[in-house]
């Protein structure tokens, strides 16, 4: 992980989701001085959340034990975190509890070998009019139709190991200039691989790509030490293309039941619009080759 672990981890977490609240938006009283910490405090955090302040404090430094669900949700509501945060939060926190003492690493986990049902695949290729990809664990791209590749790059053409949504949104320049806010895409995009790296915090590939990517890309190091989580559900950017120009897509994320792992990514146009002409057009081109 970024530093020495899920406890260093499960800090860095709270700390930054105390440091978000002022104390009077919380309903707390304060009085005049110089506050050492943006935010709230630890104690007064505890008293939000109803824990004495030795408590929280071997809470936030992964040193509690058999911490209740009730806990977990007072610690949630006071630091007024959505359900995605609340996921992370609860796999740090247990996770942490299954460490082993202090200088013990803990066991990397298998590497699962991540293949695409051929039904799948033959879905993909069903969409002709429609980008589509399957992304698995890190962000890695597992397959995509010729739409997908002819919107974004040409992944047959990249080696196994950069076929990373991630990397290549920090790393590709042509990837990276296919983003018109490409910001928006990189926050959201660390948002989700600290929320996929709680689900797998002992993957050295994942930690492998973290390091890779804090030590190439000072922005991406700026916006994982924000701390922020989110899981990919639906939304929207806008993608330039040097054949049809800009175009404005919402996607849509189906995670597989069978597989956490794996999840089916669509992009549409709105019917009548000029992206929905350009996707046509890049369309076609997929299908005849051209470039």
């Amino acid at each position: 992980m970024n530093r020495t672990g899920t406890k260093a981890e499960l800090g860095d977490f709270l700390r930054s989701r105390r440091a978000r609240i002022r104390p009077e938006d919380a309903g707390l009283r304060t009085f005049g001085g110089r506050r050492r910490v943006p935010g709230l405090r630890r104690e007064e955090l505890a008293q939000l959340a109803g824990v004495s302040v030795d408590y929280y404090t071997r809470f936030e430094q992964g040193r509690a034990e058999n911490i209740s669900d009730g806990v977990l949700g007072a610690v949630a509501v006071a630091l007024r975190l959505d359900a995605a945060e609340r996921a992370h939060l609860t796999r740090l926190v247990r996770t942490a509890g299954r460490g082993g003492g202090p200088g013990q690493a803990a066991e990397p986990e298998a590497e699962d070998p991540q293949e695409v049902r051929p039904g799948l695949l033959r879905l993909l290729e069903s969409m002709p009019q429609t980008p589509a990809f399957v992304i698995g664990r890190r962000t890695d791209i597992l397959a995509w139709n010729p739409l997908f590749a002819r919107l974004v790059t040409d992944f047959g053409a990249l080696p196994p190991e950069r076929r990373n949504k991630a990397w290549l949104v920090f790393l590709d320049p042509e990837v990276r200039g296919r983003f018109v806010n490409w910001e928006r895409k990189a926050r959201d995009l660390v948002a989700f691989l600290r929320f996929d790296l709680g689900r797998h915090p002992h993957d050295p590939r994942f930690a492998a790509l973290i390091a890779e990517l804090s030590e190439r890309s000072p922005e991406f190091t700026r916006l994982w030490e924000a701390q922020e989580v989110r899981d990919k559900t639906h939304g929207g950017y806008h993608l330039r293309h040097p054949l049809v120009g800009e175009v404005a897509l919402a996607y849509e994320s189906l995670n597989l039941p069978d597989d956490p792992d794996q999840s089916l990514i669509t992009y549409t146009a709105e019917a009548g619009s000029p992206s929905e002409d350009a996707l046509r057009i890049l369309a076609g081109s997929a299908a005849s080759g051209r470039v």
